[in-house]
């Protein structure tokens, strides 16, 4: 694999990180609409980091759940669990982002970082095994 490809991957997780850390603030100050968007992003942008392993890269979000599903759920490399944590991080970053009366509470908001917290673990595990990581 190319260098550059190599450290947009670093660049992608490091990104990740940084959204999380977001998150995390966001939800300690009891904003909870954009916790679960930034926790959704942090997710987005470990996906993008993902998929470039396999040569590819998404250009819209449905995108980015599209191919993660058939190059890393179907082929048996992520638990489908990731697969539904991406979905579902989507459509709750589009309630609270786009709804006018959306219903992102503590309790969706702590689920979203722990699913975040997850799916980015596992993607660096998984980019470690494979020699992308440190």
């Amino acid at each position: 694999m190319k260098s550059a490809v190599k450290e947009l991957i670093k660049g992608y997780i490091q990104k990740a990180e940084g959204k999380l850390g977001v998150a995390r603030r966001l939800f300690a100050s009891g904003d909870y609409e954009d916790a679960v968007s930034r926790a959704y992003y942090a997710v987005y942008h470990a996906t993008q980091a993902l998929l470039l392993t396999e040569g590819q890269r998404a250009e819209t979000h449905r995108g980015a759940i599209t191919l993660f599903s058939l190059l890393f759920v179907k082929t048996g490399k992520f638990n489908k669990n990731l697969g539904k944590f991406l979905a579902n991080l989507k459509d709750d970053r589009e309630s609270g982002d786009y709804e006018v009366f959306s219903y992102i509470e503590r309790e969706t908001a702590e689920t979203a970082l722990k699913e975040a917290e997850e799916f980015l673990e596992e993607s660096k595990i998984y980019l470690k095994k494979i020699d992308l990581m440190d």
